[in-house]
């Protein structure tokens, strides 16, 4: 009878650990990772700080009171960040509505918990009463038979007044942890009754963009015939720059590839000069009986220097020769050249934008034109529209190989990385010349403003003469 409080206190503390660990299903662990709530709130200010970065944009172009697809082009960008803040909000309350879930559960579960450690607690206090008086466990205790029952019984009132106070402390903690849960509980309740109120505003707010939008294309819609003619300009100014930028790239691949055939060639005469006078030194050296006494060794000098004074490289070059260095199709690149180029294919998608703030208004390729019906575009970078007289900074290490003037694409600049380019055009002023050396983040000009109010720069990389997708470059904001 003595051992029955202890073995009931033993037998209670092999369940409880039990509840505690018990092995949860690991479906987590094979589906995406949710986002953590930091995650979610660095995402929240970056889609605001977008959003005020295309007010900003909208509200430069309305001044000109002319709707414009400058303008379409920021509602279309706020529609699409308007979407990401309530699909994080709607990710932010199934995270809530999980944590409420499982914060219910652990309430019940702890209510249990302290009910049954209360009703122990109950049935400890009416054992105890029984013997609550002093006189009566010193007669438990010289009721003993012997000396070793003696110690027993002593020992099994120590442990069960010590139960009792660890049951006690139990039931304290577990009323802490139930007062705990339950204000986590009302708070979660609160954040998601906040959250939802955030997301009915930004639904409408969503409704009134879509609105604008509808009327904005309805208006554009309208000037069907100028929309055209504008495009066709478009179309023109793209195929000049293209063409530029094509002829630049020729030029640079055959300009590579003569100033690698001449380095060759140079490189081969000195390899000539230094074995004809290796073997001018062995035939000075070895002993000739029939050798003249008035052919002095300088004769043989003279003879190895006049290989290196005229090499072959310095002969004009043939038409078979230039033909081939036209025919080049890559850039020839030098130790330094392919260090560079090589880092700059590295860096691929952590290049820093050329603009500080702005947005993607038009994406790289063949897209439909957001007014005009059947109407396809092509794009050969992306066009980034951003505040008028931002600066335009160059994206990465390089030399500025063109600065050229273009109807359409106002001025525009080409800098060199290895055997990449990058082209940044429709700039109002320009700060650098051409062969200079730059470096990456430093500013190259000022972006342009239209007669709209837009303020764009576009944005192209190339690969020798494969034009490649800035988006897939370019570093996250």
């Amino acid at each position: 009878m003595w051992l029955a409080v202890p073995a009931a206190a033993q037998q209670r503390s092999k369940k409880q650990p039990t509840k505690s660990t018990k092995a949860k299903p690991r479906t987590a662990a094979r589906t995406a990772r949710p986002k953590s709530k930091a995650q979610l709130e660095r995402e929240r200010l970056a889609n605001l700080r977008q959003i005020q970065q295309t007010s900003q944009a909208l509200n430069q172009t309305q001044e000109k009171k002319k709707v414009s697809l400058g303008q379409l082009h920021v509602i279309t960008e706020k529609l699409t960040v308007k979407k990401q803040v309530i699909q994080g909000i709607s990710t932010q309350l199934q995270g809530i509505e999980t944590n409420v879930h499982q914060t219910a559960k652990q309430v019940l579960q702890t209510q249990q918990t302290l009910s049954e450690l209360k009703a122990e607690y109950a049935r400890l206090l009416y054992t105890a009463s029984k013997t609550a008086s002093g006189f009566n466990q010193l007669m438990f205790l010289f009721a003993a038979d012997s000396f070793n029952q003696f110690a027993l019984r002593l020992r099994y009132i120590r442990q069960y007044t010590e139960e009792r106070q660890r049951q006690a402390a139990r039931i304290m903690g577990a009323q802490y942890r139930l007062h705990e849960q339950l204000t986590g509980l009302t708070q979660q309740q609160q954040r998601k009754s906040r959250l939802l109120s955030s997301q009915l505003n930004e639904n409408k707010n969503l409704l009134t963009l879509k609105s604008k939008e509808d009327e904005m294309v309805q208006q554009l819609s309208q000037q069907e015939q100028g929309l055209r003619q504008e495009l066709e300009e478009h179309r023109r100014s793209v195929v000049r720059l293209d063409n530029l930028i094509a002829e630049r790239v020729r030029e640079e691949i055959a300009r590579a590839a003569r100033a690698a055939r001449l380095a060759a060639k140079r490189e081969a005469a000195l390899a000539a000069a230094r074995t004809a006078r290796a073997a001018a030194a062995r035939r000075a050296a070895a002993p000739s009986p029939r050798r003249e006494p008035d052919a002095p060794a300088s004769a043989n000098a003279a003879e190895s220097d006049n290989a290196t004074a005229a090499p072959e490289s310095d002969a004009p070059e043939t038409a078979a020769e230039a033909a081939a260095d036209r025919r080049a199709v890559r850039v020839a690149l030098t130790p330094e050249t392919a260090l560079l180029s090589s880092s700059f294919a590295g860096n691929r998608g952590r290049l820093p934008w050329p603009v500080g703030r702005g947005f993607i208004s038009q994406r790289f390729g063949r897209h439909p034109h957001p007014v005009l019906k059947n109407v396809t575009v092509e794009n050969r970078g992306v066009d980034i529209q951003t505040g008028a007289g931002e600066a335009v900074r160059a994206c990465f290490d390089g030399k500025v190989l063109t600065i050229a003037n273009i109807a359409g694409m106002n001025t525009i600049v080409m800098i060199q990385h290895g055997d990449f380019f990058t082209v940044y055009a429709k700039l109002r002023s320009v700060n650098v010349h051409e062969g200079q050396r730059v470096s990456a983040r430093e500013v190259i000009g000022t972006v342009a403003t239209d007669g709209e109010g837009t303020s764009e720069v576009q944005f192209q990389v190339w690969h020798n003469s494969a034009n490649l997708n800035p988006e897939s470059w370019l570093g996250h904001r």
